[in-house]
């Protein structure tokens, strides 16, 4: 779904940068989303003439994170004015923050692993939780992840999950998890997306292994699972990947979180598998930048988009899955399957930046793997 163009950085950072934000599913939104009726500002530089009573929240962001009624709504609660201001791209993101050395912004909400650098390089503030009445509905099963393993800094606001989805009217098996995709039954009949490192993070999970191993050896056997996997793949897509398993061109999908939803908006006889190898996750998480002009506003808002309800029309609006606990009975019925995390499948892994060496044999094996898919 995202569309990616950012500075030059390592390829191991730019490889992670694919594998996270394909995992999140985040990225821009339609123009216009946010800010339609004026209430809240959306632009590049997010300034605004004088503000309410209340203040000013300096809001950076994708465009359309939000439903504008719960912009609306905080606005009218609280008196402080939203500055919504939209980055296309992470590393836009960060190079701004660098530029203002933490200054400007009042809220950030980002991928993961851009988070991890913005709080090496002491552009984020420490969270003073005590704040935040609804802090304690948060789930979890979000939180303490490798880019703010003691929740020092962020709030989790949505993950992406990719997830086996599959028409049990096409194939006789019956899908528990990745080991069943090397079934010869299903020879031609999955579509798979093109993220390499989620991919090859399949056969890793088959044996085992995390996403995030370095070790070229284990590598390069799941490199040998991966060739016996390709003649089963029907195709390799990385966007509307959904399209195949909704027409009955394949039997079987391994999708984004976005392309799941559609799918089964689309087609509720398809039935998800949460692959008992284990999820992979992508989390979006806010932060307060280390020089925000008004912390207090950030405050306040963070709170109001966590108030269950709240937090239930954002995931609703957003279709990530709800990070926010208390929330999941607010969610209509027919959105939680596709947005609330069974309790038996609350055991993941972020994909993460791993050595240079590493990431090119990931590389190789990959274009080893297309090239027998073909």
């Amino acid at each position: 779904m995202k569309k990616y163009q950012w500075k030059k950085r390592s390829a191991g950072m730019l490889a992670a940068l694919l594998a996270v934000s394909a995992l999140t599913g985040c990225g821009p939104k339609e123009a216009g989303t946010a800010g339609e009726n004026g209430t809240a500002q959306t632009g590049e530089t997010g300034s605004s003439d004088g503000g309410a009573a209340g203040g000013e929240l300096n809001l950076y962001t994708w465009d359309g994170m939000f439903p504008q009624e719960i912009l609306t709504g905080f606005e009218e609660e609280t008196g402080i004015r939203i500055n919504y201001s939209n980055f296309s791209y992470d590393e836009d993101m960060l190079a701004k923050l660098e530029e203002t050395k933490g200054g400007d912004y009042d809220l950030v909400f980002a991928d993961d692993y851009i988070i991890e650098l913005v709080i090496q390089e002491g552009l984020a503030q420490k969270l003073d939780t005590s704040r935040m009445e609804n802090y304690d509905k948060l789930n979890p099963v979000f939180m303490s992840q490798f880019y703010d393993p003691q929740n020092e800094y962020t709030i989790p606001h949505g993950a992406g999950i990719p997830l086996l989805v599959y028409d049990p009217a096409l194939t006789d098996v019956e899908i528990t998890g990745y080991e069943d995709l090397w079934d010869p039954a299903l020879e031609d009949n999955i579509a798979l997306t093109a993220n390499y490192r989620v991919i090859n993070g399949i056969a890793l999970k088959t044996m085992g292994e995390s996403y995030n191993t370095e070790d070229l050896d284990v590598i390069r056997a799941a490199g040998d699972r991966m060739m016996k996997l390709a003649p089963n793949i029907r195709v390799i897509n990385d966007s509307n990947t959904q399209d195949f398993v909704i027409s009955g061109e394949a039997a079987v999908g391994f999708l984004y979180t976005s392309q799941v939803s559609l799918a089964m908006s689309s087609r509720p006889d398809l039935k998800i598998v949460y692959p008992e190898e284990g999820l992979g996750f992508g989390i979006i998480a806010g932060f307060i930048p280390s020089e925000a002009p008004n912390a207090d506003a950030a405050y306040a808002f963070l709170d109001y988009i966590n108030r269950p309800e709240n937090a239930a029309a954002c995931f609703e609006f957003l279709g990530y899955y709800c990070s926010n606990k208390a929330a999941e009975e607010y969610i209509s019925e027919e959105m939680k399957e596709l947005l609330v995390l069974p309790e038996d499948a609350s055991e993941g892994e972020i994909i993460q930046n791993i050595s240079q060496e590493a990431e090119d044999l990931h590389a190789a094996i990959w274009d080893e793997f297309r090239n027998a898919c073909d």
